[in-house]
């Protein structure tokens, strides 16, 4: 058993022995049949290899030889244009040179030329000289009064020839400045129209019967008192039949005493505590009223974004008259000419019109103020941020703020338009009286002046000159002197026409 089983392990041991080696030969065969197809394979990518570089070398040789081809031709084309830069050079220069040469020849002759004016201009002065002295001896003058009479002689004829011209050019500006500017202010005005009112600083309000009076007077005068405390005003009640007077400068008071007298009475309670409530209240209404009445005038208008306080004070104007001329209405016709006048002139009209709103703000302040009214309403307008060149065109259409844009001469001009057309404003006599004399004291004040009249209510100047005493070469000038004059000592609306009258008169009798 133990034979059998010796022998069987060693038949196994022998049969895996020589599987082993049967193994190793057969892998051994395979492995090395691999490497030669391998060697095969790399040999002929080395090949392949090679082909490619050898191509790209080949390819990029051609590009190298090509683009150093291309060099050599631009070097050439550079080379040939220098040198045809040197030849138009050179030939420059033998033009310079020959050029030199001429002008060395021309300097030349023109010394000989000079050395011989020179001697000429010696010989001309010892001539002149010889016949100056001669002159002097037949005329009897000097030469330096000869000179002085013919300077004299030219200075008159150029003064009379220059005034000459100055009446022609003057002639010719009235003829076509004039037709323009007043062809430009007769539309502007044509399309506004307003209403004005009587300036007044009392205010009558008008009673059914006398017996009121005593009711609005009161007990020992409690109620007119509280009624006059309340409103800030006088009230007057005199013999006047179914009339009571209230008396302020400030129209805005007048008014609410007027609107709480006229509640007073239609209630028919009156007494201090129920004055008080009333006035409060009217006052209440009438500012909300003024706010009202500056929001529509600025949405008719169409100026938008106005400062709340600058809507306040527009409105506060319908309760302010400025020479019998409604300040509201003076406001709204002055930025309705403005914007028509922008417009004929090609500027802008909102601004213009915006200007012309808001120009004479300073004339309703809350507090008072020693500025004139002008600069005041241009410092309001800089407060409640209104744009520069609004400002400057309140401030200045007086002439008491240097302007500094083209708006600021059409506020003025529409302002004086506004104020000056006939029915806009009243003047008070004594006023328009010492206007007038004035006028006809600043013509007398003039050498020759014989009469001076003023007429057309101060609208146009008179001027009677003595035929001897002045020439009708001097009246254009005395006319311009005494314009100039008024327009810079006087404050007029308007225009003043100056006219000189120079006549000559012949008086004989027959006896």
């Amino acid at each position: 058993m133990l034979v059998n089983i010796i022998v069987g392990l060693a038949a196994v041991i022998i049969g895996c022995t020589a599987g082993y080696f049967l193994f190793r030969y057969v892998v051994n065969g395979k492995y090395r049949q691999a490497i030669a197809e391998a060697e095969k394979e790399a040999e002929v990518m080395k090949e392949k290899k090679l082909l490619e570089v050898k191509e790209k070398f080949l390819n990029k040789k051609a590009e190298l030889e090509k683009e150093v081809q291309q060099r050599g031709q631009k070097i050439s084309q550079i080379e040939n244009k220098l040198k045809q830069r040197e030849m138009s050079l050179n030939q420059r220069q033998e033009d310079l040179s020959r050029r030199k040469q001429d002008l060395d020849g021309r300097q030349q002759r023109l010394d000989q030329q000079r050395t011989a004016l020179v001697k000429k201009e010696e010989e001309l002065s010892k001539m002149q000289l010889k016949e100056r002295e001669k002159l002097e001896e037949l005329s009897g003058l000097t030469a330096e009064e000869a000179k002085n009479r013919l300077i004299k002689a030219m200075e008159d004829e150029a003064r009379t020839e220059a005034q000459s011209l100055i009446n022609e050019m003057i002639d010719d500006a009235k003829m076509t400045a004039n037709k323009e500017a007043k062809k430009i202010i007769i539309q502007s005005m044509q399309r506004v129209a307003s209403e004005t009112a009587i300036e007044n600083s009392v205010t009558v309000f008008h009673i059914d019967s006398d017996e009121v009076k005593g009711r609005i007077i009161g007990r020992e005068g409690r109620n007119i008192r509280a009624l006059e405390a309340a409103t800030g005003v006088e009230i007057v009640v005199d013999d006047t039949p179914e009339a009571i007077v209230i008396s302020a400068f400030d129209p805005v008071r007048r008014e609410i005493a007027r609107l709480a007298l006229h509640q007073l009475i239609a209630d028919g309670r009156i007494h201090p505590a129920r004055i008080e409530e009333v006035v409060a209240k009217v006052r209440h209404q009438v500012e909300e009223e003024i706010v009202e009445t500056g929001k529509r005038t600025a949405i008719d208008l169409g100026i938008h974004g106005l400062h709340p306080e600058l809507i306040r004070i527009v409105g506060k104007m319908k309760y302010r008259s400025s020479y019998g001329q409604n300040l509201l209405m003076h406001a709204r016709e002055t930025a309705n000419l403005c914007a028509v006048m922008a417009a004929e002139l090609g500027l802008n009209t909102k601004k213009a019109k915006r200007a012309g709103l808001l120009h004479d703000i300073g004339k309703v302040p809350d507090e008072e103020s020693d500025m004139p009214h002008a600069l005041y309403g241009a410092k309001l307008a800089e407060k409640y941020k209104e744009k520069p060149e609004i400002c400057n065109a309140i401030g200045a259409h007086h002439d008491e703020m240097e302007m500094e844009t083209l708006i600021a001469p059409i506020v003025q001009i529409c302002d004086a338009i506004s104020g000056a057309r006939p029915g806009a404003r009243r003047e008070i006599a004594e006023a328009y009286v010492k206007r007038l004399n004035d006028l006809e004291s600043i013509a007398m004040s003039y050498p020759g002046v014989i009469k001076t009249y003023a007429i057309q209510a101060g609208r146009e100047l008179r001027v009677i000159v003595g035929a001897d005493k002045i020439d009708d070469t001097q009246i254009d000038a005395l006319s311009a002197d005494i314009a100039l004059r008024i327009q810079n000592e006087m404050t007029y609306p308007g225009q003043v026409k100056i006219t000189v009258i120079r006549e000559t008169r012949a008086v004989s009798f027959a006896k």
